[in-house]
């Protein structure tokens, strides 16, 4: 009988011990112990989207494409991932690396973490969400789903910190995070749909519809952000085009420059050429110039006086600009909504060779 007893005690303590462990999860699990691609192919194969490029430390390019994964190219040959080979999900938002040398690659379902051969997955944990923000640290910070917040990796583990939302905001309002910039004070700013936030290591500052001065029957729909190297702050929207913060300074820069088009509805309606109305992507070329990237019309460049456009050469059925990235040799690259990379060449946007 005292044999059973202890059994019993026994097994119970197991039990309460597992649940305890359970309830201290982060989220984090490991997928695979091996890092093994399901194809190789001389040319990028991609067919959806490029959402992401990325160039680490050691020159390798990573491209996170809308709905098959992630490519690695290391210079010979174009390898390819996807959730059969560890990855949170196929549609992938970012791609970092860490001063330790792994890739950081954020999905639409969770962060995927690449080091050494193993893949390993972080997923949003709504329970443990903070309202503190000062209570994390951390560099990289990430998409977390079609919440009210934001994952920062600390390190360890990645925390889930939820957004301020404004004084009397829209229910209706959607603040999952669609761009990340950091301005070279450190200051992290971070687009969601219906605001732009800002965190300056102490304060979480909110944008919305008033401080950015919208008009009446302006909708903010921000899908991109970027802090460029002179201090500002430019906010591509889905809609009404490019606001351009400058101190306590806002304007409609496309409105300023004659690109909004006189019939526009300011929503989701497909744009006139020669309109730069739904911008996805903000970059700056290693002159200063600035790059938008307009989901209608193609690539503009501002340098400082004048907009020019450079629409995509090949006729694509859709020439949307997901992406724009700068790469270590200063190349200045494009991901297109039909799968494939482009670059400009100094006079116009041609498909870029890897090789």
């Amino acid at each position: 009988m005292n044999k059973n007893l202890k059994l019993i005690t026994l097994i119970l303590l197991l039990i309460l011990n597992f649940s305890c462990v359970e309830k201290k999860s982060t989220g984090k699990q490991i997928e695979k112990p091996e890092l093994v691609s399901t194809s190789k192919t001389d040319t990028l194969k991609f067919t959806s989207g490029i959402r992401a490029i990325f160039q680490d430390s050691k020159g390798n390019y990573w491209l996170g494409s809308h709905n098959e994964g992630v490519s690695f190219y290391n210079g010979k040959s174009f390898e390819y991932f996807t959730t059969n080979e560890g990855l949170a999900d196929n549609q992938i938002r970012s791609i970092q690396e860490d001063k330790h040398g792994k890739i950081f690659i954020g999905t639409a379902k969770g962060v995927t973490v690449y080091d050494k051969g193993t893949f390993t997955n972080y997923f949003p944990n709504m329970n443990q969400a903070k309202d503190d923000w000062n209570k994390t640290d951390g560099d990289l910070w990430f998409y977390a789903g079609e919440e009210d917040g934001i994952n920062r990796y600390d390190g360890e583990q990645m925390n889930y910190l939820i957004f301020p939302k404004p004084k009397n905001e829209n229910p209706d309002n959607s603040y999952g995070v669609t761009d990340i910039s950091k301005d070279t004070n450190g200051k992290v700013w971070i687009a969601t749909y219906a605001a732009l936030f800002s965190y300056d290591g102490k304060t979480v500052n909110i944008f919305d519809d008033e401080k950015l001065n919208l008009k009446n029957g302006e909708l903010l729909h921000i899908r991109s952000v970027f802090a460029d190297s002179k201090g500002r702050i430019w906010i591509g929207n889905n809609g009404i085009g490019v606001l351009l913060m400058e101190g306590n300074s806002v304007i409609n820069f496309s409105e300023k420059h004659h690109l909004i088009h006189p019939t526009s509805t300011k929503r989701g309606d497909k744009s006139e050429s020669g309109t730069l109305e739904h911008v996805f992507a903000i970059e700056e070329d290693a002159e200063g110039n600035i790059w938008f990237g307009d989901r209608d019309t193609g690539a503009w460049k501002y340098d400082g006086k004048t907009l020019t456009n450079y629409p995509i050469n090949e006729k694509l059925s859709n020439p949307m600009i997901w992406a724009i990235y700068k790469d270590k040799q200063n190349n200045l690259l494009f991901g297109l909504a039909k799968g494939g990379v482009y670059k400009f060449n100094g006079k116009e946007i041609e498909r870029f060779r890897f090789n």
